[in-house]
C-alpha cells in the first residue's frame, strides 16, 4: 500500500526510552515513514533517531510531568490528557498501545492497534503492583482503578481491528474488551541473530529483566538456591535490594549492560529463565537467537515462543521449586543450538511488518 497521499498518526503511550515497544514502533513507523507520532510524553534523546526524526505532538501533561518526577503518576489524568488530541483530517491511525493509547477518538478514521498488553495494574496485575501490604496506596488505586476499568472499556470500542503480541494477549483483549484479535507477534533483533554462536556454555544460569515485583524474579533466585546452581541477574529496577538480600550471595547482581555484553552472557548461559508470566517476552527470543534455552514457566506469552524439549524447557508449576527441577532438567539435553536459533529466526522483523501491513490494509478496506 502506497501511504504517500495519506495523512497518518501513529500514537504510543510515551518515548522515554529504548525498549521493545519503542522497538516495536519504529517497524510500524517503517510501514508510514511520513506519519505524525502523538505521544504522553517525550524525552528527546531517549529513543532512536529513526523515531525523533518524526514529527512528534506531546499531550498537555508533558508540561506537568518534571514537577511530578515520575510521570505515571500522572496516570488518573491519561484519559484526558489522549481525548485533547484532534485527528480530524488523518485517513488512519495506527496505535501502539500497553497503556492509554488505544483509547484516542480516530475522528472517522480506520484505528488499528498493536496491543502489547491492556493495562496489567489495572486488571490481572493489580495485585502486584499495589499489594496488600500497602493498604493505603492499595486503596487509592482501587478508587483510581475502577475509574480506569470503565475508560478502558469504553474506548475499546474506537478500535477497528487489533493485533495482539500473544495468544495470551489475545485471550486478554477478549476477556476485558470482548474483541477479536489477530496475533502479530513482536520481532527480534537482527544483532541477536548474527552473533557468533558460543561454543561453550559456562556454569551458569541466567535472568534478564527489570527487577520489579510482577516479575517474580524472587522465584528464580529461590530456585537457583533450591537447586545448588549459580545464578546471574542482569537488570536494574526498585526489588533489586530487597532480591540480593533474599539471595543473600548466592546469586551475582550485575545491574544494566550493554547489548554487546548481554548477547556474550546470554550466549554462554545454561538458560535464561522466566520465572513470571509475561505477556509475550522478547527476552526469550533474544536468548533463543543467541542458541541458549529457555526455562520459563508454561503460561502467558512464554507458551507462544518455548517448543518445550527443543527450544526450552516449560515448567508446569509456579513455585521455586517447578522451576529448580525444570533448570536440573533443562541441564540433561543435549540442545542444538542452531535449531534453537532457527526458531528464534521465525520473529523476524520482516514477519512482524507483513503481519501488521496486512492489519492496516485490511482496516482501510473495512473503511472503504
Amino acid at each position: 500500500m502506497d501511504f504517500a497521499s495519506l495523512r497518518v498518526a501513529v500514537v504510543h503511550d510515551w518515548l522515554t526510552g529504548m525498549r521493545g515497544g519503542e522497538k516495536v514502533l519504529e517497524a510500524i513507523l517503517e510501514l508510514v515513514p511520513d506519519a505524525d507520532v502523538y505521544t504522553l510524553f517525550h524525552y528527546p534523546g531517549t529513543v532512536s533517531d529513526a523515531i525523533e526524526k518524526h514529527r512528534i505532538i506531546t499531550s498537555p501533561l508533558q508540561k506537568f510531568a518534571a514537577a511530578a518526577g515520575d510521570y505515571r503518576r500522572l496516570l488518573p489524568f491519561f484519559p484526558a490528557a489522549v481525548a485533547a488530541w484532534n485527528f480530524t483530517g488523518y485517513d488512519l491511525v495506527v496505535s501502539s498501545s500497553h497503556c492509554v493509547a488505544k483509547g484516542v477518538d480516530p475522528a472517522g478514521a480506520p484505528h488499528v492497534c498493536y496491543c502489547h498488553t491492556p493495562m496489567r495494574y489495572i486488571w490481572d496485575r493489580f495485585d502486584d503492583y499495589f499489594p496488600p501490604e500497602q493498604p493505603a496506596l492499595r486503596l487509592a488505586a482501587g478508587m483510581v482503578a475502577r475509574f480506569l476499568r470503565r475508560w478502558d472499556v469504553d474506548s475499546a470500542s474506537r478500535v477497528g481491528r487489533w493485533g495482539a503480541n500473544s495468544e495470551f494477549v489475545r485471550g486478554r483483549i477478549l476477556r476485558y474488551y470482548g474483541a477479536e484479535a489477530s496475533v502479530v507477534h513482536p520481532f527480534v533483533d537482527d544483532a541477536y541473530l548474527a552473533s557468533p554462536l558460543e561454543a561453550r556454555r559456562d556454569d551458569y544460569h541466567l535472568v534478564v529483566s527489570a527487577l520489579v515485583p510482577y516479575k517474580r524474579i524472587e522465584v528464580a533466585v529461590d530456585a537457583a538456591a533450591i537447586a545448588g546452581r549459580r545464578l546471574v541477574v542482569i537488570g536494574d529496577g526498585p526489588h533489586r535490594a530487597s532480591l540480593e538480600e533474599r539471595a543473600s550471595g548466592r546469586a551475582e547482581f550485575l545491574g544494566h549492560r550493554s547489548d554487546d555484553e548481554l548477547r556474550g552472557w546470554m550466549g554462554r548461559a545454561r538458560s535464561l529463565l522466566y520465572p513470571g508470566v509475561e505477556d509475550f517476552g522478547i527476552t526469550a527470543i533474544e536468548a533463543m537467537a543467541c542458541g541458549t534455552p529457555v526455562v520459563a514457566r508454561a503460561e502467558g506469552g512464554a507458551l507462544d515462543s518455548v517448543v518445550d524439549g527443543t527450544t526450552g524447557i516449560l515448567s508446569m508449576g509456579e513455585d521455586a521449586r517447578a522451576l529448580a527441577d525444570a533448570m536440573i532438567r533443562s541441564e540433561a539435553v543435549g540442545w542444538n543450538r542452531e535449531a534453537i536459533r532457527g526458531h528464534a529466526s521465525s520473529f523476524s522483523r520482516q514477519s512482524f511488518k507483513a503481519r501488521m501491513m496486512s492489519e492496516i490494509e485490511l482496516a482501510m478496506g473495512d473503511a472503504a
